[in-house]
């Protein structure tokens, strides 16, 4: 009896570990979230310069290009996870990609909110259909119907296996919009970090480049956080729906 006492206490020790370390990512993520956006919030609005053209409206500019990379980081991150699904048929994968590719679509949706503002402001416009609003709005489609897959109804095995291709399939339109104002020349979108053969582009004041890689920093740290928390409450989700199946199984037996 004793030994078997032993044994359940290194068991819970075991589980309790395991529980602690569960829970430490998300915490450092989370702290290192509202460290970094503080700090963004500082240094865009106060350490770097106002633009001379523009005003303080360009200050939207920071959140508008780091909002554009946490969605591509999030797409890449779903296209990466929907290949491991469709090779390792674990269901983890597949969560990853889902709740990536949810994230990935609110920071679209920001990218397609700030930047009217900013047009309004910069080309006396809200929308321009040039290449790269027109292809970030295709993007924004293109997930949204990878959501609307996830809502429907029927085995979660054939949805898993259709949004994967979906997935894969629409990430390929993420280089299109990074490299559209690259391939089809525009006069609304300006090209800050390189241009042609030579790759000089517009360029940015030192200030506002700190600002920038702050920003992004912030809210690339904003993105981990939110994947994590998202995974966890999909993985409950999933738990409970096991345990009502199992109940209802039982109640019927």
């Amino acid at each position: 009896m004793s030994m078997n006492l032993e044994r359940e206490k290194a068991s819970f020790h075991v589980t309790e570990l395991a529980d602690e370390k569960s829970t430490l990512l998300p915490k450092i993520l989370y702290w290192c979230s509202v460290v970094s956006i503080l700090a963004a919030f500082y240094f865009i609005f106060i350490y770097s310069d106002i633009e001379k053209t523009m005003g303080i409206v360009q200050k939207i500019f920071y959140f508008h290009v780091g909002s554009a990379w946490s969605a591509f980081l999030a797409y890449f991150v779903t296209f990466v996870y929907s290949i491991l699904y469709l090779v390792k048929r674990k269901r983890i994968y597949d969560t990853y990609a889902y709740v990536s590719a949810e994230i990935g679509l609110v920071f679209t949706t920001i990218v397609l909110t700030t930047g009217p503002i900013w047009a309004r402001s910069a080309w006396n416009v809200w929308w321009v259909w040039e290449p790269r609003l027109t292809t970030t709005l295709i993007l924004w489609f293109i997930y949204m119907g990878y959501i609307m897959i996830r809502q429907m109804d029927g085995v979660w095995e054939k949805k898993a296996r259709l949004s994967a291709v979906f997935g894969i399939i629409g990430f390929t339109d993420v280089p299109i919009v990074f490299f559209a104002i690259r391939w089809w020349q525009t006069k609304f979108h300006p090209i800050v970090f390189g241009n042609g053969v030579t790759q000089k582009g517009g360029g940015i004041e030192g200030n506002m480049l700190v600002a920038l890689f702050v920003s992004l920093a912030a809210l690339t740290f904003l993105y981990s956080y939110l994947l994590q928390k998202g995974v966890s409450f999909e993985n409950m989700k999933i738990k409970v729906n096991q345990y009502k199946e199992k109940l209802r199984e039982d109640l019927e037996q």
